[in-house]
């Protein structure tokens, strides 16, 4: 019965999280989401209350925690990437139309002045407007201004000075948010042409109109003050006959032109391939030069002849007991032109551009990332290297094979049956290694000749974040069209490596 108690208990937590949810979903327009996440509450109800099920009990919560962080995220991704979403394209075109008219309003010349109060409430900061004929008015930017009950009203002299439900601003916090009253535009009425309220000074408030007009049965925008007239002609933006486009546009389905934009833009697409050949060389590499220093290391220090083995050990793993972007961030220094350890102490004050040339700057990466990562292929060699029985080697020496015979033929093979999986994984996380890159060089430096910010030490992954958000525009759609790229790239490279690595599966 206890049990029954605790299991309706949690439920209801969970209902009662996935009603919220569903509520702010549907007032959202989020139809579709809101009935997935009805769907999977009843479910987790049903699984959940009926005896039996046990396998579905276990499963259901990572299948859900699955769903959100893996399969949503792709999906997602997958849908950003069709879309023309970044910067000034982040909403609807109903959205881009309000921000355009708020954005260029003037004063009415000649409008009366309306005293008003700011308050603050649920809905943000907004406007508690005495009218000069003394109407009462409470409105806030995204809701227009609506009379106010009488008895809900403070007054002082002539001016409201409070309502019911709002909180009024005093002096300090006037003050302190002077910026965002500033820029706080009220709407009249639903009509954004009929203007909006601005005040300057808290106290008094004037009527400004916008100096664009927007026709919804044309589908214009037109500017009151050039007369330009600005069309939607289905590239998500206002365009002029000229192809000037206003600077606030909205989220459209492009199709692949995502996808095409690198042979669209020779440069661009030159650059990509560029980062792609890097981006597998530094995983090559990385995970190469890695994996036989690390066997090296093994190697030696499991020999028995060797002395102070468990010193040597751990001066080896030292490395890997550091966080990777700490790690980035000491060889940063040691690397800097001017006052860096290497050029002052082992190459006598030399000016050399570690960090600034493009080709030593991606030996610099390699470097670094392999200092990072011989501590990880040492650690899962030596293991490998131990669990090999001694009765194999024995034999091997007692029917005459060499030192390198044994370990050709015999040890290797056995090692690579443990670490091949572990190697594919490892060139995965290094295809993606954003700390080390971005901690030491930002992708830098930059490659001339393009509009777009890419460097010669970017990999793929790097290219995502800028495109994504740095620069002066930040384009999801194409960082998501690339992030797909990048997860196509890998589950090929990962599928061909694991099957090729079953034929390792007959040493056993």
């Amino acid at each position: 019965m206890r049990v029954l108690a605790v299991k309706i208990v949690l439920l209801s937590l969970v209902d009662a999280v996935a009603v919220f949810a569903m509520s702010a979903l549907f007032f959202k327009g989020d139809y579709a989401v809101a009935g997935i996440v009805l769907i999977v509450t009843l479910l987790v109800n049903w699984i959940y209350l009926s005896p039996g099920l046990l396998p579905a009990k276990y499963l259901t919560p990572g299948l859900i925690f699955l769903g959100i962080f893996q399969i949503f995220v792709i999906v997602y991704s997958m849908i950003i990437a069709f879309t023309n979403y970044g910067d000034g394209h982040n909403s609807t075109k109903e959205d881009a139309v309000a921000s355009i008219v708020l954005q260029n309003t003037q004063r009415v010349e000649g409008s009366p002045a309306y005293r008003v109060t700011v308050v603050d409430g649920l809905g943000g900061l907004g406007l508690l407007a005495t009218s000069p004929e003394g109407e009462v008015l409470v409105g806030t930017q995204e809701e227009p201004l609506e009379p106010v009950d009488p008895g809900a009203v403070t007054l002082e002299g002539e001016r409201a000075v409070a309502v019911e439900g709002w909180t009024s601003l005093a002096m300090q916090d006037i003050l302190q948010r002077q910026q965002e009253i500033a820029a706080l535009q009220v709407p009249l009425s639903d009509d954004l042409a009929d203007g909006f309220l601005r005040t300057t000074d808290a106290v008094n408030a004037y009527v400004f109109e916008s100096t664009f007009v927007y026709d919804e049965a044309a589908g214009t925008m037109t500017d009151t003050l050039t007369g330009t007239v600005y069309e939607d002609r289905g590239n998500g933006a206002f365009e002029s006959a000229d192809g000037q486009q206003l600077g606030t546009g909205w989220q459209i389905f492009v199709g692949g032109q995502n996808f095409l934009y690198p042979f669209e833009n020779p440069r661009y697409g030159g650059a990509l391939l560029s980062v792609m050949a890097w981006t597998f060389a530094f995983a090559i590499l990385s995970v190469g030069i890695s994996f036989f220093l690390g066997l090296f290391l093994a190697i030696a220090l499991n020999d028995p002849r060797m002395r102070s083995k468990q010193v040597y050990r751990v001066l080896s793993i030292l490395p890997y007991a550091f966080p990777s972007f700490l790690g980035a961030l000491v060889w940063l220094g040691l690397l800097n032109t001017e006052f860096g350890f290497v050029n002052n102490a082992i190459f006598g004050s030399a000016d050399i551009p570690w960090l600034t040339d493009p080709w030593l700057a991606k030996v610099s990466m390699i470097v670094v990332n392999v200092w990072l990562g011989f501590p990880y292929m040492f650690l899962i060699c030596l293991g490998a290297l131990q669990s090999i029985p001694e009765e194999l080697t024995e034999a091997a020496a007692v029917d005459g094979a060499t030192g390198w015979q044994v370990f050709g033929r015999i040890k290797f093979p056995l090692l690579l049956v443990s670490t091949a999986p572990l190697l594919i994984s490892s060139f995965a996380f290094n295809f993606n290694n954003f700390n080390t890159i971005y901690m030491l060089t930002r992708g830098g430096p930059r490659m001339q000749g393009i509009e777009e910010n890419v460097g010669h030490t970017d990999l793929l992954i790097t290219l995502v974040y800028k495109t994504a958000f740095e620069g002066g525009t930040r384009d999801y759609g194409l960082a998501a069209a690339l992030s797909i790229i990048i997860f196509i790239v890998v589950a090929t490279v990962s599928a061909i490596a694991f099957r090729r690595t079953k034929a390792l599966e007959d040493l056993n």
